[in-house]
């Protein structure tokens, strides 16, 4: 029995996505893509019944994925660091709204988010409702103001 390249072709595409899903898009969507333009050859070819047919449609769909669609691509799935709400308070001002003195917790208001507060290390008075402080750290979901 020969080899049909259409069902080699078709195969093969679909081989590739399930080896990007696999290992969890190691290579930035690219054999999905590529697995794909592999596998609509194989259909190509098996519907035309045109090897050479499907050979240049997944050739195609490759060469203009790597050459366009890829920076296109690469572009729309860029991950960008959004810092968490503890690291986006530190240094921030906020205003007490409850009292922050030694050993006792009071709140502290930054932008539109109420939270839980404590003196920084070396503050040894109280601190009172109103008054302007900055986050010096932070533990757990207790920030440290001064």
């Amino acid at each position: 029995m020969a080899l049909d390249w259409n069902w080699a072709l078709l195969i093969g595409g679909a081989l590739l996505i399930l080896v990007e899903v696999a290992l969890g898009g190691f290579a930035g969507f690219d054999l999905v893509l590529i697995g794909s333009a592999f596998m609509v050859g194989g259909i190509v070819g098996l519907w035309t019944d045109n090897t050479n047919l499907a050979w240049i449609v997944g050739g195609v769909l490759c060469v203009v994925y790597l050459m366009a669609g890829r920076r296109w691509v690469r572009r729309r799935l860029r991950v960008t660091s959004v810092p968490s709400n503890t690291d986006a308070v530190l240094g921030q001002s906020g205003i007490v709204t409850a009292r922050v003195a030694p050993h006792e917790y009071g709140r502290v208001k930054i932008q539109s988010e109420e939270w839980l507060a404590a003196p920084a290390s070396g503050v040894t008075t109280p601190i009172e409702p109103g008054t302007v402080v900055t986050v010096e750290s932070v533990d757990g979901v207790t920030l440290k103001v001064r």
